[in-house]
Parts: structure tokens; C-alpha cells; sequence
């Protein structure tokens, strides 16, 4: 990393959307407030943000959300009640939320996607290269993504986005890639991007995730950015202007090859509670065993009606 490149230390953190896939659960919680085990999944994404050095973050909130800021708040009177039980364990893990970062919020106001969420965040960020994080995505901290990110755009004083490969029939789900290879086996030249096309008309099966190092030249494409899919700003597209620029220096993709969460999907998050409950100290050795037992007794083919009731009984 070159001495004269100005560090990047601000992120952005896009959460205003209504979760409407976890309703009734998401009608008076914020959908980044469901708990992945203990935390909520925010703060999953804001430790990662730290963790890579961005001490500046702002979330862009919708209504209701005001949940997401009390989280990252101190509540004295739970601290001192702590305090007094000498419950220290406890009170250190609910001050840790309050000491993560200098944590921003600025409503979206109108839910023109993600795109216009971004650009709501130009006056906090001003000039600087910045980082976003998708809070529906969790990465798991054994596996690093964020931190590569960071370091290839300083390299490289470009645009990097992350990439993972997914099966062709999701590809429609995502932004997809169009690349070309560079010197790092790890890290693609985009030269196209296409938000959520069929698998046909797919250029790879190398999918957008929720990460990306933006340069500041992002906020001039999306004022000019028309509504696309949806009715809505997208990214995808700005991004797209932007890897055809080849005076901004073009777009990026590392490609993750670990570990990744979808929160906002009900399969998956259930998964992640899971997979990061049986990864931990304390949970593991006790859950490991009954998860086996459960995916012995688990059908070669989809659950029957009857199946379902004796895993009811079972789970009883």
C-alpha cells in the first residue's frame, strides 16, 4: 500500500429495507434485529466493518427502525443492574455494542433501492473512497473478505466489489459479472454487470454479494442513474458506467471462496443460526450431537406430511 493513499476508514450500512419475507416476526422489529444466535444480525456487520478498520459508519434507516440505534446506545440502567449482580461476563457483552464504532444514522426517506440508499450517504462520506455492506449478508469472521477488499482497491485506486460463485439456477437472484482474468487468481477485471438476468443470459455464474469499496466518482453516476429493475436506483447499473470508464480506473471483484450468510432469506438464516451456533466454544460440543441425530432420521426426499409430524414429536 502506497504512503500517499489516504486510508479508508468510512462505511456505509444500507438498512432500510421492510423484510417482508420474515413477516409477522419483521411487523414491529427491524428484520437486521433478528437474533443469529445472541446478536442481532447487525452486529454481525459491524464488527466486520471494524474489524477491517472502519471506525466511521452510517446506516441508512427507514421508519421504524429506531431499534437499530437503541442496540448501539448505551442503556444505563441495564448496565448498573448488571453492575450490581456482578454479572461483569454479561455487561461486558452489551457494552461491546456500544464501543464497536462512531455509528450514524440518516433516514432514506423514499425506498428507491439500493442505489439511491448510497447516495443518501454523499454528504457523511464526502471525497473519500468508502466501503458498503449489505446487513443481510453475514461473512464469517473466520473467513476474510472485507479486509482483501480494501487492501486490492488501494492497490489497484479502483472500484472492488466481492464475487462469489453461485449454481446457474440462482444466478437470477443476484447482480451478475461479466470478467475478465488478471495476475491474482482471486481477483477479476469486471467488464460488465447485469442485475438479476435468467440463466441464459447470464455472462458467468459469478454473483454480486454484499460487499463492495467504492470510490467517491460513484455519487456523480448515481445522480443521473434512472430507475432500473423494479423502479428502482440501482447500483448494478452505476457500477456498470463505472467498469466502462476506464479513466476511474474501472471495477474489480475479489472472489470469496468461504463462508457466507443470506439473512434475508428464511432457509438460509436458519442455517446461519446453525452453522455459527455449532462453530462456537460454548454451543458446539452440546448442539453437534443432536444435530446429528436429527440429520440421521432426516428423509432422502421432501418431508412428508407424516414425517413432519413425527420430527414435531421428536423435537418434543
Amino acid at each position: 500500500m502506497r504512503d500517499n493513499i489516504a486510508p479508508i476508514t468510512k462505511a456505509v450500512i444500507p438498512a432500510a429495507g421492510l423484510g417482508t419475507r420474515f413477516l409477522p416476526a419483521t411487523k414491529a422489529m427491524p428484520k437486521e434485529m433478528l437474533p443469529v444466535v445472541d446478536k442481532p444480525a447487525i452486529q454481525y456487520v459491524v464488527e466486520e466493518a471494524a474489524a477491517s478498520g472502519l471506525d466511521d459508519i452510517l446506516m441508512i434507516i427507514g421508519r421504524n427502525k429506531n431499534a437499530l440505534a437503541n442496540h448501539f446506545d448505551r442503556v444505563t440502567e441495564l448496565e448498573i443492574a448488571l453492575e450490581k449482580k456482578g454479572d461483569h461476563t454479561k455487561l461486558s457483552r452489551v457494552n461491546h455494542s456500544n464501543t464497536l464504532a462512531d455509528i450514524h444514522f440518516v433516514r432514506q426517506g423514499d425506498p428507491l433501492g439500493l442505489g439511491h440508499a448510497v447516495l443518501r450517504s454523499r454528504k457523511h462520506i464526502g471525497d473519500e473512497s468508502f466501503a458498503v455492506l449489505l446487513g443481510d449478508d453475514l461473512i464469517d469472521e473466520r473467513d476474510e473478505l472485507l479486509t482483501p477488499m480494501i487492501e486490492e482497491s488501494q492497490r489497484r485506486q479502483t472500484t472492488i466489489i466481492a464475487l462469489m460463485e453461485v449454481p446457474a439456477e440462482s444466478i437470477h437472484l443476484y447482480g451478475c459479472a461479466a470478467v475478465e482474468e488478471t495476475d491474482d487468481p482471486n481477483v477479476v477485471r469486471v467488464t460488465g454487470l447485469v442485475e438479476k438476468p435468467s440463466a441464459e443470459d447470464a455472462p458467468s455464474n459469478l454473483a454480486i454479494i454484499g460487499r463492495y469499496v467504492l470510490r467517491p466518482e460513484i455519487f456523480d453516476i448515481l445522480e443521473v442513474t434512472p430507475p432500473g429493475k423494479g423502479g428502482e436506483i440501482q447500483l448494478t447499473d452505476a457500477l456498470q458506467v463505472l467498469a466502462a470508464d476506464e479513466t476511474s480506473g474501472g471495477v474489480y471483484g475479489v472472489v470469496f471462496k468461504g463462508r457466507r450468510y443470506d439473512t434475508g432469506d428464511r432457509v438460509d438464516y436458519i442455517k446461519s443460526v446453525l452453522q455459527l451456533a455449532l462453530a462456537r466454544e460454548d454451543l458446539g460440543p452440546e448442539l453437534a450431537p443432536w444435530v446429528r441425530q436429527l440429520a440421521a432420521g432426516l428423509p432422502e426426499h421432501p418431508l412428508a406430511d407424516e414425517e413432519k409430524e413425527l420430527l414435531e414429536e421428536m423435537a418434543n
